[in-house]
Parts: structure tokens; C-alpha cells; sequence
């Protein structure tokens, strides 16, 4: 299938074809070219002089784990009965049927990055998916990291509603220190385990999924939205040599050096927010504007 007659911005930095078509083979982009093919076919598209993007990105969602509408039945985005769970894989709760992801399509978005939700300071893995599909295996584009949460969030679904741990940031933090502790010592094991089998540690499926982070193998997504719970994430991070990003950094303005000095990803949103909760109250339209300006990477997320 060929889509002529449209001005192409390929998003590489020095490239933007006026008037241009493309060639889609397979689902995939075969070629991208000037003018106008020399031959067309009932199935191609004209474009009449519109503009042609690639599929947008979604870099923090909650597609099909959070499903339209529904209350408790369709919301798998947190297990939490237990502050600490990363050995939940958010593949095992999603819906690949529920009309947010023919939402997403019809908007453009043609990847997703798919996330447990915040309850819990260590919510489960992660994946990165394409929202066109009927099976999130056939979807899946792989595992991208493990999604731990600062600030309000694990306070209230424990601390206030449950009166367990943690009942403060220092609580979560604690909770997340001694994992990555305890996961670095299990990492250990295993590798003397490959000269001498005797020395296998038992196996923990929390653990396992923490090998891959605190080997530098796997990403940390870290929800933060005030300015002190991003000096947490960076002060955490530093300790155990996390490989992270910065989801949300609602107040990422305020602490930006140190975002920078440190080289951090921030994924910045939902920006058309109530203020539901005093984490969010420093909100900014500007945010992500300020911090591209400090020499930060950023992305925006509508974090449906």
C-alpha cells in the first residue's frame, strides 16, 4: 500500500519531504520517497496535501490494565497485598480487547508503554507493546524495566488505609533499599553459583526479577512527582547504580540541575490534571519546556 500526495516529517532533525509518499509492506515501512509514485492502486491513499507522522509513542500508560469504565473488574494495575511486588508482570493483567486500545489507534498511537500502577513502592515489570492486536503476546514488543513508586501513593494505600508500612516516604524508601540489598546478594550468589552449583541460593521470584536491574541490565521507571521525592529517586538510584528514569517530575522545574547533573530521562505528565492529591499542586504547563531547556531528554505522556 502506497499514502501520496503528503508532506513527510520523517523526524530526522534535517529532514522533511514537502511533497512525498510512502511504501507500507507488511505493516512496515518499506520506502519513504519524493514526489509521487508512478503508479497508484485503488487500496493506496491520497493524502491530499496532508501531514504524515510516524505512529506516536505512549512512553507511561495503563492500556488494558485499567480497563474503560469498569470498576474493580477490569482493574488489575495494582496487587496491593503486598507493598513489594516485582515479580508481577503487567502482561498477565491486560486486555487487549477493551476500547482504550482502539482509542489509542484512531489517535495515532501505535506503541504503548504499559505499566503497573503506583500503590506499591515496587509495582512489577513492565512491557512495551503495539496497541493494534487481539493477543498482548503477539503485541509484545519486550520487557523494558520494573516500575517502583515514591511520594503519596504507597502512603495511602498503606500507611492511611491499611495503618501497615509504609506509612511514610521514609518507609518507602526503606522498603525499596532493602530490596535492591537483598537483590544485589541473591545477584551475587548466582554468579558464584556458575563455578560451584552448591552455592545456588534458593529460589525467590522477587529477587529474580530484581537480578536484571541491579546488574544494570534492566531499567527502573521511578514515579515521582515532588521535588523531594526526585531527590529520593536520585539518591537511591546513585546508591545502588540504578540504571532510571523519572516518570511524571511534576516539579522536575525546581530541582532541574540535578536532573541534569545527573543525566536523567523524564517522562513528564498527565499535565491536564486535577489537583487531586498535594503531590500534583506544583503543576506546570511549562514543565517540560523548562526542562528541555536545561539540556534535559524529554517525553510526554498523557498517562491514560
Amino acid at each position: 500500500m502506497k499514502i501520496y500526495n503528503v508532506k513527510i516529517k520523517t523526524m530526522a532533525d534535517d529532514r522533511v519531504i514537502e511533497n512525498g509518499w510512502v511504501q507500507i509492506e507488511n505493516g512496515k515501512f518499506a520506502a519513504v520517497c519524493e514526489g509521487r509514485p508512478q503508479e497508484t492502486e485503488s487500496h493506496d491513499i491520497d493524502g491530499s496535501g496532508g501531514l504524515l507522522l510516524p505512529g506516536f509513542i505512549d512512553a507511561h500508560t495503563h492500556l488494558g490494565i485499567i480497563e474503560n469504565g469498569i470498576d474493580f473488574e477490569g482493574d488489575d494495575c495494582n496487587e496491593a497485598t503486598d507493598p513489594f511486588t516485582p515479580q508481577m508482570r503487567v502482561i498477565d493483567g491486560i486486555n487487549p480487547f477493551d476500547r482504550c486500545f482502539y482509542e489509542a489507534v484512531s489517535r495515532g498511537i501505535t506503541c504503548a508503554v504499559i505499566c503497573p500502577g503506583s500503590a506499591n513502592p515496587c509495582g512489577g515489570q513492565i512491557i512495551a507493546a503495539k496497541t493494534a492486536g487481539r493477543r498482548i503476546d503477539d503485541m509484545l514488543i519486550r520487557t523494558v524495566g520494573v516500575k517502583f513508586a515514591l511520594g503519596e501513593n504507597p502512603k495511602r494505600f498503606y500507611g492511611l488505609e491499611r495503618k501497615t508500612a509504609p506509612w511514610t516516604r521514609m518507609g518507602t524508601a526503606a522498603i525499596l533499599r532493602e530490596a535492591l540489598y537483598n537483590a544485589k546478594n541473591y545477584a551475587d550468589k548466582l554468579d558464584e553459583a556458575k563455578n560451584d552449583p552448591a552455592k545456588s541460593p534458593d529460589r525467590d521470584f522477587k529477587l529474580d526479577a530484581l537480578v536484571p536491574v541491579v546488574r544494570g541490565k534492566q531499567r527502573v521507571r521511578i514515579h515521582c512527582h515532588r521535588a523531594d521525592d526526585i531527590a529520593t529517586a536520585v539518591r537511591i538510584g546513585k546508591e545502588y547504580g540504578l540504571d532510571f528514569t523519572l516518570e511524571h517530575a511534576t516539579e522536575g522545574y525546581l530541582v532541574k540541575d540535578l536532573i541534569a547533573e545527573n543525566h536523567l530521562y523524564c517522562v513528564v505528565g498527565p499535565l491536564l490534571l486535577d489537583p487531586l492529591k498535594q503531590e500534583v499542586w506544583g503543576l506546570k504547563l511549562e514543565t517540560a519546556g523548562i526542562l528541555t531547556d536545561a539540556g534535559i531528554k524529554v517525553c510526554l505522556t498523557a498517562d491514560t
